[in-house]
């Protein structure tokens, strides 16, 4: 007889009656008649994170928990990842013991654990023959088998409910994409401005929005806005704000007022204290007035054979959060063949897989070299450096371009 299983009688004898009916194998039986059949078995102790059965392999022993945590992993589609806590005197093994088929769970320790070993040959000998132990051996395979079921049934009705949100995604993805103009040329049929755009989330859902449109023939107004965090709230936030956008954009050409309007409306009602970064512009077709405003969003770049600069912004707090703002606007005249490049900082900001940004300064780079194509194709050749430069790592932040420029020849 081992050390371990001489401690472990000596605890029994001790402890007595109320020793064993802690162990669901035990409970009721003849204290006598369990110390004697258990002298030629074992105790052993299981280290923090070992395993005590692997599923999928032959197991001829019942192990009964006397201390510490086990744990029991299925591995199943719905319930893989999700340990079943085995109880101080519940026992394991049962099922490969009774059938001689391989073990169905992974049995590890969560902490350390001391378990009492029972070998199949002796156990059906010695033990199974005891009055009340068979009894209790079926009433512990059926407990066993009630929580498996039970845990099955909650990992269905998780399962359930996450393909739900994940459909509710997928139509409030496809509803922001459709407020949002479509990716490449807009207004194709003008040809005295050349517009683009392309709006590229980091999850489902994003916060970051562009638009442009006339509000009349000669006139257009465009914008580029960065909504604080991710997910449904930054889309449910974006799409307050690009509506509100619309409707002020028709009832003024002064972008600064259109920001002081937008941010009082914004600050009503906005207890989770989100908020936008916005560049908005408007643009006179015919003679390249442009007039903007800024409310903290990032300085757009002006490129024009082989160069880009930033627009010179005037300052401006970001929309959503404090009531009264005030906010001015600078004008400058928009060259034919200038391309006028916002974006959002998700592009800057990005990381490669060395921790390493794209940055502002490569991101001018980028556009400078190739500011003498199309906007359009401008804009491509920008997701085109950043994809290569993140290198297969995922986007961490919404990234949004749009591009305007008057042509040269009109």
């Amino acid at each position: 007889m081992t050390p371990a299983m001489l401690a472990w009688l000596h605890e029994l004898r001790h402890q007595g009656r109320q020793g064993l009916d802690v162990m669901t194998l035990f409970r009721g039986v003849d204290p006598c008649s369990v110390m004697d059949a258990v002298r030629e078995c074992d105790v052993q102790t299981v280290a923090p994170g070992s395993t005590l059965l692997e599923a999928g392999t032959a197991n001829d022993t019942i192990y009964v928990l006397l201390s510490g945590t086990l744990a029991a992993h299925l591995d199943t589609a719905l319930i893989r990842g999700v340990p079943i806590p085995i109880d101080i005197g519940e026992s394991v093994g049962e099922m490969s013991t009774i059938d001689g088929k391989p073990v169905s769970a992974r049995v590890a320790a969560v902490t350390e654990a001391r378990v009492l070993s029972l070998p199949g040959a002796l156990f059906w000998s010695r033990i199974a023959g005891i009055p009340g132990v068979t009894r209790n051996l079926l009433a512990s395979l059926s407990t066993r088998m009630r929580r498996a079921n039970e845990a099955m049934l909650d990992a269905q009705r998780r399962h359930l409910a996450l393909e739900h949100l994940r459909r509710e995604l997928q139509v409030a993805r496809q509803l922001q994409t459709s407020m949002i103009p479509g990716r490449g040329r807009l207004f194709p049929e003008r040809r005295d401005i050349e517009v683009a755009g392309v709006a590229n989330s980091a999850s489902e859902v994003g916060g970051d929005f562009f638009d442009a449109f006339f509000v009349d023939d000669r006139h257009v107004f465009v914008c580029v806005g960065d909504v604080s965090g991710h997910g449904i709230p930054a889309a449910l936030f974006m799409a307050r704000t690009m509506g509100l956008i619309r409707i002020a954009a028709m009832r003024t050409r002064q972008p600064a007022r259109l920001l002081e309007h937008l941010n009082q409306q914004l600050c009503s009602g906005n207890e989770a204290n989100i908020f936008v970064t916005i560049f908005c512009a408007f643009l006179q077709v015919a003679t390249g007035r442009l007039t903007f405003a800024n409310a903290g969003h990032c300085a757009p770049l002006l490129a024009h054979q082989g160069r880009a600069s930033r627009l010179p912004l005037p300052k401006g707090a970001l929309v959503g959060v404090i009531p009264g703002l005030r906010y001015t606007a600078n004008e400058i005249e928009l060259q034919p063949g200038i391309a006028l490049v916002c974006f959002t900082d998700g592009i800057p900001e990005a990381e490669s897989k060395a921790g390493r940004e794209f940055s502002q300064e490569r991101l001018a780079a980028v556009v400078a070299a190739h500011s003498s194509g199309s906007v359009e194709s401008l804009l491509e050749s920008v997701q085109r450096e950043l994809l290569a430069f993140l290198d297969g790592v995922e986007l961490a932040d919404d990234c949004t371009l749009l591009g305007v420029r008057r042509p040269v020849t009109m």
